[in-house]
């Protein structure tokens, strides 16, 4: 919970939503997958078994009742390390809800789970969440490779 959402894990009823956010052409743009396909209902299952094994992953957020996007914690096994991430339907951008998410993500992973790094990753040219990640305090640290895509690092310390 934030000021201004519910934040809670996706469950089985949210697929249809969930689907028709993350599938959305701008939200799309954002989040390539290499085999071109999002299966909203196989994502909640993996994040519900994140849940399990780790008692974390992202969340769906919602404004009002209605599911606006996802954000919150991942664990990256190819990176050993634990991102923060979001994603929002773009009739919800600019309004700051992006950053409300991703703080409230880094305060838990820090203050309650007790994590000593999390990063953030996104496409060179996503301006936007760029901003977002220099807004919650992470810093640019190198360009990476994730999953067949150029992307730039971004990370903060506990410390």
């Amino acid at each position: 919970m934030t000021e201004r959402l519910t934040l809670r894990p996706l469950l089985p009823a949210d697929t249809e939503a969930y689907a028709a956010m993350r599938s959305h052409p701008a939200v799309a743009k954002w989040l390539p997958l290499p085999s071109g396909k999002f299966q909203a209902g196989d994502a909640i299952g993996r994040f519900a078994a994140s849940w399990e094994e780790r008692r974390y992953a992202p969340w769906g957020v919602f404004l009002a009742g209605a599911l606006i996007g996802h954000g919150g914690l991942n664990y990256v096994p190819e990176f050993g390390e634990t991102e923060v991430l979001w994603a929002l339907h773009p009739d919800f951008w600019g309004q700051g809800y992006a950053t409300e998410v991703a703080q409230a993500a880094l305060d838990h992973g820090f203050e309650t789970l007790g994590l000593g790094l999390i990063f953030a990753i996104t496409l060179p040219d996503n301006l936007a969440s760029q901003a977002v990640m220099k807004r919650i305090g992470l810093t640019w640290r190198k360009r990476v490779k994730y999953k067949g895509f150029d992307a730039v690092w971004f990370d903060k310390s506990r410390d």
